[in-house]
Formats: structure tokens, C-alpha cells, sequence
């Protein structure tokens, strides 16, 4: 089997990698979204919209997108009651994962800065998932429901 070229021309290890990713990913959602058309009643969507678009991209394992329209400037009147999406409206966390080399970056604005930052909150080896009830079951009745042992009026 052909060995896959490396993505980078730099010689870097996983994390560093992982790491410019979550650059690219949340330097292009600043620019591709903010100034979009955003109101009380449209901003979880749009919302829901950054997270699927973010998600489609290589390496994201986790995409959380929050749009708070009221921290926007003025609002229009009538049917110009709306606000064009700003970097104090928006905070969005991804998650990129590459083996077991994880990492978690966010955009948020940082009104002691006056200024939309972009931070890695978190960088390196994947925590170990604990095991839950589901796990313990043994293969013979994993994945079968459960019986109820007592009934509820409801």
C-alpha cells in the first residue's frame, strides 16, 4: 500500500496540525458569517447553520455555536428590525480530532479586549472515556432495551 502524502510541507506533529485547522476553521467563519442579516428569530438557526457547515470540514469533531442578537447594535424599525451579526453576538467552540490528539479552540468576543478572540482552550491526548451502564452490559443484551421493573402512572 502507497503511503499517503502529508498534508503540510512542515514537519508537524499532530497536535500542531490539528491546531492550524482549528484556525482555518474559526478564521473562516468570522469571515464568511459576520455581517449576515441576524434577529431574535433567526439567530438559533443560523447558529444551527454555522455548526453543520463547521462540521462538514476535516478533523471537527464538535462544533457548538451560540448567537445572543441583543448584544448587537441598534435595531432597525418595522421591517428593518433586525441587526447584521457582529463578533460581540457570537461565540462558537470547536472540537478537532486526529488519533488520539485532540483539540478545543473557541471565538469569542472579550469585551475587557473590545475584540473577537480566537483561543485554543485545549490541546492534547484525548481524555480516556470512563465506561457507562451501557458498556458494562454484557454482548449478549447490549444494545436490547431494558425491561422495567416497576410501571409509573405516566
Amino acid at each position: 500500500m502507497a503511503r499517503s502524502r502529508p498534508i503540510h510541507a512542515a514537519d508537524l506533529s499532530r497536535r500542531e496540525a490539528l491546531l492550524f485547522e482549528a484556525g482555518v476553521k474559526l478564521g473562516g467563519l468570522f469571515h464568511q458569517y459576520f455581517g449576515t442579516p441576524v434577529s431574535a428569530r433567526t439567530a438559533a438557526g443560523l447558529a444551527r447553520t454555522i455548526e453543520r457547515a463547521v462540521a462538514l470540514q476535516p478533523y471537527v469533531v464538535g462544533v457548538r455555536a451560540t448567537i445572543d442578537p441583543a448584544r448587537g447594535g441598534p435595531l432597525g424599525r418595522g421591517r428593518f428590525a433586525y441587526r447584521y451579526l457582529t463578533p460581540e453576538m457570537i461565540d462558537v467552540t470547536v472540537r478537532l480530532r486526529d488519533g488520539a490528539e485532540e483539540v478545543e479552540a473557541r471565538l469569542a468576543h472579550r469585551p475587557d479586549l473590545r475584540y473577537p478572540l480566537m483561543s485554543v482552550v485545549r490541546a492534547g491526548r484525548r481524555p480516556r472515556a470512563t465506561p457507562n451502564r451501557s458498556a458494562r452490559r454484557s454482548v449478549r443484551t447490549r444494545g436490547r432495551s431494558r425491561r422495567r421493573t416497576s410501571r409509573s402512572a405516566g
